[in-house]
């Protein structure tokens, strides 16, 4: 019988990393809480695609995980505290969390606007803060594993790659701050993957620098995640790891 729950966030496509972890961690016997927000997709160059979130479910609880579908727009500075009251109410104490949610819309210093720079830091970095906070203060016996997603993006994705920096250093803090309550903490940075926003000369151009000659999938960077969730990878804590295929090397 499942009796290790994690909340995985930005999980509202069938083929992005979200939700090629929650497949990894089906498999390993977790429960799996789903969050996404349906409305960011939308305005994506992929578009809002609303039957995705019924198709991964089905297909976890196939693998024989019990999954929860909530919806959150992490952009409210109340989403989380809603979010964590439903989880408790519906699954239980979570021990597990990632986070790999985001919002990204590319710029630079010269022509990001004040609402996408605060939106940026509000999704990808007060957001994420508050449900590390909220994880900690759940009464477990076991602590848990967090693992956030990353990036090194910089020029012309200002606010995105700036809002992943502060991210990362909240999670390093987690991880000296909360080790005595037995969570570890880890930041993972996959490099590029293409889940649909990449056009053709981005894709040809990355393809080039990476040493294998191909770009990541979700499934590449997915069982790195379950490691770190898996009582093998608890004793790693407070890193950032780069799983991304040689591409920073």
């Amino acid at each position: 019988m499942y009796t290790k729950t994690v909340l995985i966030t930005g999980v509202g496509r069938t083929v992005g990393i979200g939700a090629a972890v929650a497949r990894a961690l089906a498999a390993d016997g977790w429960n799996i809480v789903l969050n996404y927000w349906q409305a960011y997709d939308a305005r994506m160059p992929w578009g809002e695609q609303p039957q995705d979130i019924g198709t991964l479910t089905a297909e976890l609880e196939a693998a024989g995980a019990t999954v929860w579908s909530l919806p959150a727009d992490l952009a409210d500075p109340d989403a989380v505290e809603r979010l964590m009251a439903e989880i408790a109410t519906q699954a239980g104490p979570l021990t597990g969390m990632v986070l790999s949610h985001c919002e990204s819309v590319d710029s630079g210093v010269l022509d990001t606007s004040l609402e996408s720079f605060e939106r940026h830091f509000a999704v990808n970095t007060r957001a994420n803060w508050q449900l590390i906070a909220a994880f900690a203060r759940q009464k477990t016996d076991d602590g848990g594993a967090i693992v956030a997603l990353t990036s090194d993006h910089t020029a012309f994705n200002v606010p995105y790659g700036a809002s992943k920096g502060a991210l990362d250093r909240i999670v390093i803090a987690a991880a000296r701050e909360l080790g005595g309550q037995g969570i570890s903490a880890n930041v993972l940075n996959p490099g590029p993957v293409d889940t649909g926003w990449m056009d053709a000369d981005t894709r040809a151009s990355l393809t080039a620098l990476q040493p294998g000659g191909r770009l990541g999938t979700p499934a590449d960077v997915a069982p790195t995640v379950a490691f770190l969730l898996s009582p093998g990878g608890r004793w790693v804590s407070g890193q950032l790891i780069k799983a991304d295929g040689g591409f920073s090397a």
